[in-house]
């Protein structure tokens, strides 16, 4: 899985272009990095900025776009209808795939350390990285803007939490954070009528909606604030319009926390809010892009729902949740251009993306990639696909309702294994082309020669790991198989079987690529070592698929 970091710096200027692209090209310039929207307006003068990549690669790309910005940007001579502090006025981090919150918030640590340092903008951090209850809101540390900002820089309770409390003239202030991922998502309804949406919209909404006495009049506590009726969302803000493109009424949302309200979640109280009010929900959209895991979520939501194992390939999981939620309504919704991890994948062409016929071709060439180590992944992953389908086979049919939990999670497990065993197949080629670059061309001196030999010890090593990963993968294929023997449905006993073997047969391939490649590896303790973990899975596969085997051979012999 791709660790990724989405980071969304709003920059104070949207209307000079030179200095616009002179920003976004310092991040467009840091290796691993995808820019993914540049949102220029010129009446708010602001730019807003939206990249992804690894934690790192993210973390120096924002702070070489602050400091373009702070070299390019005079907050003093700044007007704009947005509120704005800074030069770089918020630079939020966003967990998107395999990275925690936690590490989010280090990131922005790190980085007002290293702005407030070496760039003298003094920093304040918010929402999840706030050092207190008082600093979570942007609002509240954006209030007074630039222009007071040198007046609350002396107040003792707005030190900034890095750099001297001292105003910077040319670039302000600048305000990082981390944040969940906001999904903006709209729900479609059968009507016209902006008010029956904004009816909907302030019953479902986090701030809810305010109290009136019988006169019509808004209520007030005793500190003169509005007294409320919570929604029925948490984290959640939204609005109704009504949309003459389109000709209906929508309920616009910010999910601000797809972690407490899902996509599906919204959309499920939209219809229940919607039927009460004699309306109908026709369909959704959503507004910009989408992590995988939430569009993930709200397949094997729906799936569950209708008493089905959520234990399907991911294609499968995307096509529920789009269905589901009506997502094609107003537009096709292609998953290649609105979730992140597939409009930032690499465009490349893989040999798990070809016919059968053409990939079995391709093995019987003449060149030594793709080789064994491949065929043993594929093997494997055909092996984990049968698992799957044993599991899918079992889950929720009759007589075997009590098991739907315990086969949905197998399954769960048996399609993670397949989709990676798959992924080694390419991996296996690839690790196995890096061995080859790195022995090309003629060293001219020793320097050279000991650095080509570095180069190839641990390309070998990376050849050796990709193999030594399958063979542990497929011994955990075989322990799911044995247990789809044990409890899947009976009649795909042989299935079972099948998968076991396959992948004990992949085992066996990868044992023989990891023994072909360590000869290569220059550091012979981690040979040694790696040696000795290759000969005691590949044991432990033995043992098991025999037992395996034997258990299936002897319950359909005895029919």
């Amino acid at each position: 899985m791709l660790r990724l970091v989405e980071c969304v710096p709003n920059f104070s200027e949207g209307r000079n272009q030179e200095v616009i692209a002179a920003i976004t090209g310092q991040i467009r310039g840091v290796s691993g990095v995808s820019l993914l929207n540049v949102d220029p307006g010129a009446d708010t003068n602001r730019t807003v900025v939206t990249f992804v990549g690894p934690p790192d690669a993210v973390e120096e790309a924002a702070f070489r776009g602050i400091r373009k910005a702070a070299e390019l940007i005079d907050m003093s001579i700044h007007k704009g209808e947005h509120p704005r502090m800074g030069a770089t006025d918020v630079c939020p981090f966003v967990p998107v795939s395999d990275v925690t919150m936690e590490e989010c918030v280090n990131i922005a640590r790190r980085l007002g350390d290293r702005v407030g340092n070496e760039l003298d903008i003094p920093v304040y951090l918010y929402e999840h990285a706030a050092t207190s209850e008082s600093r979570r809101s942007l609002a509240d540390i954006r209030k007074g803007e630039y222009e007071g900002l040198a007046e609350k820089l002396i107040d003792p309770e707005w030190r900034p939490d890095y750099g001297a409390p001292r105003f910077n003239v040319r670039s302000g202030a600048t305000v990082i954070g981390a944040r969940q991922f906001l999904i903006a998502y709209n729900v479609n309804l059968n009507t016209r009528d902006k008010r029956l949406a904004n009816r909907i919209a302030f019953r479902i909404r986090e701030a809810g909606t305010a109290r009136k006495d019988a006169a019509g009049n808004t209520l007030h506590d005793e500190k003169g604030e509005v007294v409320r009726t919570p929604g029925t969302l948490k984290a959640v803000r939204a609005v109704g319009w009504y949309i003459e493109e389109y000709g209906c009424a929508q309920i616009s949302m910010n999910l601000l926390d797809y972690t407490t309200t899902a996509v599906h979640h919204a959309f499920d109280e939209v219809c229940r809010q919607a039927d009460a009010l004699g309306v109908r929900v026709t369909g959704s959209e959503l507004v910009g892009l989408i992590p995988r895991e939430a569009i993930l979520e709200s397949g094997r939501y729906f799936l569950r729902k209708q008493s089905r194992t959520a234990a399907v390939p991911e294609r499968e999981l995307i096509h529920a949740a789009v269905r589901s939620l009506g997502l094609s309504e107003l537009s096709p919704f292609r998953p290649e251009e609105r979730v992140i991890e597939y409009v930032i994948a690499p465009k490349e062409k893989k040999l798990v993306a070809l016919p059968v016929a053409d990939f079995v071709d391709e093995v019987s060439m003449d060149s030594p990639a793709p080789g064994g180590g491949t065929v043993a992944a594929l093997a494997s992953g055909m092996g984990a696909a049968l698992v799957a389908m044993v599991g899918a086979l079992t889950a929720g049919k009759k007589g075997f309702e009590d098991r739907l939990p315990e086969m949905e999670r197998l399954g769960m497990e048996a399609q993670a294994l397949k989709d990676r065993l798959i992924g080694d197949c390419d991996e296996d080629t690839k690790a196995f082309n890096r061995v080859l670059e790195a022995g090309r061309g003629k060293p001219k001196n020793p320097v050279e020669q000991g650095n080509q030999a570095r180069a190839v010890d641990e390309a070998t090593k990376g050849a050796t790991l990709v193999p030594l990963g399958v063979l542990e993968r497929s011994m955990r294929v075989v322990e799911l198989a044995a247990q789809m023997v044990e409890r899947g449905n009976p009649s795909s006993l042989s299935d079972a079987g099948v998968g076991g073997l396959m992948a004990a047969a992949g085992a066996e391939g990868a044992y023989l690529n990891v023994l072909i490649n360590l000869p290569g590896v220059a550091d012979r303790e981690w040979a040694a070592a790696t040696l000795q973990r290759a000969r005691e899975c590949i044991a432990a596969v033995r043992e098991r698929s025999a037992a395996l085997g034997a258990a299936v051979a002897q319950r359909l012999e005895s029919r």
